[in-house]
């Protein structure tokens, strides 16, 4: 589920000739390239000051208070921004918040929110606002008692309670979100939304029959939404109906930053009538790396059509993918090159779900270099103890919201996985990249860190291949090792991912993954229990 403030409509800049060159309009075209060059300074000279002029159009304000918010002049963005959202609306601010997450300022819209309620401090738009930046910060008390304050105001705002609803979600009071969206259905039965994010929180529980309905509902009132047939398409894919899922799944395209490449050439379904023999077929990234080394699986059954494949995706991938079966040439960066047919990571499965070949190559269909293999056989030869890897946090990802806010449910501290540290016979690596790797230290046993000489995924799998598990939450790590054919150990959510489906612990997708889950929503206690009786067992087998 969720749930994005409202925008305010903000004038669009006209057209502009010599005569009108000083004109609201034209001053705000000049001033947005500026800032465009990431110049402030100049943005506000182009803008002017800021008067109680009429002829001031909103935008004008709110591209000043964006230069001022670059400049951290708080207080008169403030200023700015409330002359901006003078008429009924939506607040400017909420247009602001985007920009703060993709510079990585979040946090910084909370001392100009702070000025922003002291001016104006029953504005209930300045409440949903702030409310909106603590939930992305996990400051949950503080929203809700916002949330709370704002709702004795206006009651009945369903911007307010469709916050409310998400807040609930993201401390796993799903009842309580259910709850309110049921109220906003009933007193709306003719907005769809309420009923697009019962279903989302249905299906993340695993209630998938219900979830279905729901959809169905909802689909039959707004068939052309990409985002409510996207979300449509997760709860198909995890129910296990997969064709029928990636077919939905392409509404994807409906939204933007998932491909600019057009898709008039966007690769057919597999079948018997589509020749591809000599057609250059360009596959494309389109998401996180964990779903490339997922999808890898369709290149070589792809190849075996007699397509010439070019993959464009990402460096720390390019080697990985070089040695799949069937890739004739990998690219990162760069233009766009030739090609007859294209087609994301993404849509592979949908190309083959009609053939023999619906989940791709058999496990392994991936494969480690094999001298850098040998350096790190070398290197761990003097370890005679069960090899055991270990990644405990997922890449946060600040400037995504969304990726953030999955990421704090799907990750843990390592000082969660502290039993582990007791397992006789068992030694321990620390798979971690990035900022969690810094608690190594809090591990209370031997972790032995050796990713400072891992600077690629080809240099992860050099390592993995020498280990005998891994242990896991749901990050890119399990689908390096799940591709390898490597024993894994998935440390799962209670709102899990599609892919793993629900209710069971293995996958069709690696056949050598034992997924544990969570059994009460943000407690790890459980799911490091019987991690460490699987480890217990492993050891023992060796």
């Amino acid at each position: 589920m969720s749930a994005s403030l409202d925008r305010p409509p903000l004038d669009d800049p006209a057209v502009t000739t010599e005569e009108d060159h000083d004109t609201p309009s034209a001053r705000l075209t000049r001033a947005q390239e500026a800032l465009a060059r990431k110049d402030p300074e100049e943005t506000l000279a182009i803008a002017g000051p800021s008067s109680g002029n009429t002829t001031d159009i909103p935008a004008l304000h709110y591209v000043r208070a964006r230069a001022l918010f670059h400049l951290s002049r708080y207080e008169d963005c403030a200023e700015e921004l409330e002359k901006a959202s003078a008429n009924v609306g939506p607040h400017a601010i909420s247009l602001l918040l985007d920009e703060a997450v993709s510079l990585r300022r979040r946090d910084d819209l909370l001392p100009l929110l702070d000025i922003c309620r002291r001016r104006k401090p029953d504005d209930t738009r300045l409440m949903n606002a702030e409310t909106t930046v603590l939930i992305q910060l996990a400051r949950f008390e503080e929203a809700e008692l916002l949330l709370r304050l704002s709702l004795q105001r206006r009651p009945d705002s369903r911007s307010t309670l469709n916050l409310l609803a998400l807040l609930l979600t993201e401390t796993g009071r799903f009842d309580g979100a259910l709850a309110v969206m049921d109220g906003l259905r009933e007193s709306d039965p003719e907005d769809w939304e309420p009923l697009c994010n019962m279903a989302c929180i249905l299906s993340s529980l695993g209630r998938m029959e219900e979830a279905s309905n729901l959809y169905r509902q909802a689909v039959a009132m707004a068939p052309n939404d990409a985002r409510l047939r996207l979300n449509h398409s997760i709860t198909i894919l995890k129910s296990g109906r997969m064709a029928q899922g990636w077919a939905e799944h392409e509404w994807r395209f409906g939204l933007p930053g998932h491909t600019s490449i057009p898709l008039d050439r966007l690769l057919p379904n597999i079948s018997p009538g589509l020749d591809l023999k000599g057609k250059r077929v360009l596959i494309t990234q389109e998401e996180g790396l964990g779903d490339t080394l997922m999808y890898l699986r369709y290149i070589p059954p792809l190849a075996r059509t007699g397509a010439i494949i070019h993959i464009w995706g990402t460096e720390t991938l390019a080697a990985i993918c070089e040695r799949v079966a069937g890739v004739a040439e990998v690219q990162f960066g760069g233009e766009t090159p030739e090609y007859d047919y294209h087609c994301p990571f993404i849509s592979l499965p949908r190309a083959f779900s009609g053939t023999p070949e619906a989940m791709g190559a058999p496990v392994p269909y991936l494969s480690a270099d094999r001298r850098k293999a040998e350096t790190w056989r070398q290197r761990l030869q003097d370890d005679h103890k069960f090899r055991v890897g270990l990644v405990w946090a997922g890449a946060a990802r600040p400037e995504d919201t969304a990726a953030l806010m999955v990421d704090r449910q799907r990750s843990m501290p390592l000082s969660a996985l502290a039993p582990l540290a007791g397992i006789e016979g068992a030694s321990f690596y620390a798979l971690q990249k990035d900022r969690p790797a810094e608690q190594i230290p809090d591990f209370p046993g031997a972790l032995i860190n050796v990713m400072p000489d891992c600077h690629t995924m080809d240099d992860t799998a050099a390592l993995m291949v020498n280990l005998d598990v891994i242990v896991s939450v749901d990050t890119s790590a399990v689908h390096l090792a799940g591709g390898l054919g490597k024993p894994v150990i998935m440390m799962d959510r209670v709102n899990n991912c599609w892919r793993w489906l629900h209710g069971r612990d293995d996958t069709p997708w690696y056949p050598q993954m034992t997924i544990v889950r969570q059994t009460r929503f943000g407690d790890w206690s459980d799911v490091v229990a019987r991690v460490k009786r699987l480890l217990e067992d492993a050891v023992s087998a060796q």
